[in-house]
């Protein structure tokens, strides 16, 4: 985090900065090539799991930060007793974009799931209350697009793993969606982020 904050505060300064990155193939830090400079007036978008806790910017004062809380409020239900879990769509999210953009297979995602889940509990939700804004990404036609993605990658996982039980009922829920392709969602969607771009065009 003091490398972090440096580079906020060099940006905050006029500054030319070469941006610490993580490459999560190879689990290893780099530095851009390119240096950035903050225009006057231009805001840093600081985007991530930890983004509303004010440690992970504490060289900045809060009234200099806008809060934005994304969060998936599925607003689909199966029946009248029976709702879309965010959770489930959660997971899908996550292991399509792990396995298109990160060279995760559904074991890793499905292996550290449970991780991921204890910490937003302690270290995401409590700091939802403190955000300016609550924006809904939930999208209803994502599961649609997603479960040609999904299936497969679910498929995939053996009989005598520990995550083939959760993998069936994953299929299971998946199975009431009609597949849509990909290529009609718009390359500004938020959906991109987990399916990456449009190959076909």
């Amino acid at each position: 985090m003091p490398l972090f904050n440096q580079q906020i505060d060099d940006l905050n300064q006029g500054k030319e900065v070469h941006l610490a990155r993580f490459d999560f193939v190879t689990g290893h830090r780099y530095f851009d090539e390119k240096p950035v400079v903050l225009e006057k007036g231009q805001p840093i978008v600081v985007e991530g799991l930890h983004a509303l806790n004010d440690s992970l910017t504490y060289m900045l004062p809060r009234y200099e930060k806008v809060k934005i809380s994304l969060g998936v409020l599925t607003q689909i239900r199966i029946n009248d007793h029976n709702r879309i879990s965010t959770s489930d769509t959660r997971i899908i999210r996550r292991m399509v974009r792990d396995q298109q953009f990160r060279d995760r297979g559904p074991m890793a995602t499905m292996d550290i799931w449970a991780d991921v889940r204890r910490g937003e509990e302690k270290n995401i939700y409590p700091y939802q209350e403190d955000a300016d804004t609550i924006f809904n990404t939930a999208l209803p036609y994502e599961l649609a697009v997603l479960k040609p993605y999904a299936e497969p990658l679910l498929e995939s996982i053996d009989k005598d793993s520990v995550h083939y039980a959760e993998a069936r009922r994953l299929l299971r829920f998946l199975k009431p969606f009609k597949s849509i392709d990909s290529s009609v969602v718009p390359p500004n969607s938020l959906l991109r982020e987990f399916i990456g771009p449009d190959r076909k065009k």
